[in-house]
């Protein structure tokens, strides 16, 4: 594991809240943890149909790894996530080229751990009664189920709904109905030796309108996190049942 070097004008993101890159801004966290998996959520939030390349810079010894945003109108597009895990670097920044012109981007770090900070995220427990709860855009659930088999399902009445699900050293991105194109080219990057083994970022799809898996709790956090955009979201729930 090793950390890279920080300048002293970039933005204090150790709390890993939402926050807002203009062109020329960097954000940094400096306490990731070994053996947990991270997801940089990234939305464009310029609200123009201009694409928006982001830096992210987690070693002294590899390039900064680039990663596209699609620009939309009305601040109407998905999430981008790069996955990164604490025991390969201990220090990731994030940052808009200073010749970014008008791009801008909304981002946060997702864990079973993150972000620490909650502001600007609808941040709450999930209910392990089986009722289908509101899975909406910046809305982060939590659960630590019990030792026994539990039952988790996404259902979403749009098109290709997109979340996430971490824990610990894993994350299983979720595709509702989804289409025959997929999800977006370069919408998911593993960043780091440790994210890119097999099984570390999985992808779970369906081609209706819900998925469904079985888990088993330890005693130990889950968190799921919205990844789509805002009219995506509108009819989205997620529900965890004790089995």
């Amino acid at each position: 594991m090793e950390s890279i070097a920080i300048a002293a004008s970039q933005l204090n993101w150790n709390g890993g809240q939402r926050i807002t890159l203009k062109a020329g801004d960097t954000a940094t966290c400096t306490v990731l943890r070994p053996d947990q998996l991270y997801g940089i959520f990234i939305y464009n939030s310029a609200q123009n149909d201009n694409n928006a390349v982001v830096n992210v810079v987690w070693s002294n010894s590899q390039p900064p790894c680039q990663i596209t945003v699609p620009g939309t109108t009305a601040n109407a597009g998905l999430a981008s996530m790069g996955f990164v895990s604490g025991s390969d670097t201990q220090t990731i920044s994030v940052s808009l080229p200073s010749n970014g012109g008008i791009a801008q981007v909304d981002l946060w770090l997702g864990s079973v751990s993150m972000p620490t900070n909650t502001s600007g995220l609808n941040n709450q427990p999930l209910q392990a009664n089986g009722d289908p709860v509101p899975f909406n855009k910046y809305t982060r659930y939590y659960a630590v189920p019990p030792s026994k088999w539990m039952n988790l399902t996404i259902a979403s009445t749009i098109t290709q709904f997109i979340s996430c699900q971490f824990r610990q050293d894993k994350a299983t991105v979720f595709v509702v109905n989804e289409t025959s194109n997929g999800l977006l080219k370069g919408q998911i990057t593993k960043m780091g030796p440790t994210a890119s083994e097999s099984g570390a970022v999985m992808i779970s799809t369906s081609q209706i309108q819900s998925i469904t898996e079985n888990l088993q709790g330890d005693g130990s956090q889950w968190v799921w996190m919205d990844a789509d955009s805002q009219q995506n979201s509108q009819n989205a729930t997620i529900a965890l049942q004790s089995l």
